[in-house]
């Protein structure tokens, strides 16, 4: 049985989208933060909506999620359709907090995307 807080603090996740042109996957690294009984995956994009993989999952919210070696599937959705964005950027600044660097900026300006992950 995989640990769940053993992947929460991994430092990445791999998330693979469907490319919205070529529909061919593509994979991200990305800093993550992982809400286990929640079943809940956060990201920021830094980029907003015109990061690529932020328009690839709006035309397809189905996404796969690999944090050390272990893959989930899962759908991407706007966590604030549920009120969710405050606790995302939250979760991701404490996560974070320890890298150099001025995260203020990050928290308040990135895009919140949520990822439920699939149980399998």
């Amino acid at each position: 049985m995989t640990d769940p807080a053993r992947l929460a603090a991994e430092e990445y996740c791999y998330l693979t989208t469907t490319g919205r042109v070529t529909a061919s996957p593509h994979e991200i690294e990305i800093w993550f933060a992982l809400v286990p009984e929640r079943d809940t995956l956060y990201m920021l994009s830094g980029g907003g909506d015109r990061a690529d993989w932020v328009k690839n999952l709006r035309r397809d919210p189905r996404v796969t999620v690999r944090i050390d070696g272990v893959t989930f599937s899962g759908r991407a959705r706007d966590p604030a359709d549920d009120g969710e964005d405050d606790l995302a950027r939250r979760l991701l600044v404490e996560k974070y907090e320890r890298v150099p660097g001025r995260l203020a900026n990050w928290r308040r300006n990135a895009l919140p995307i949520a990822v439920d992950l699939e149980r399998g």
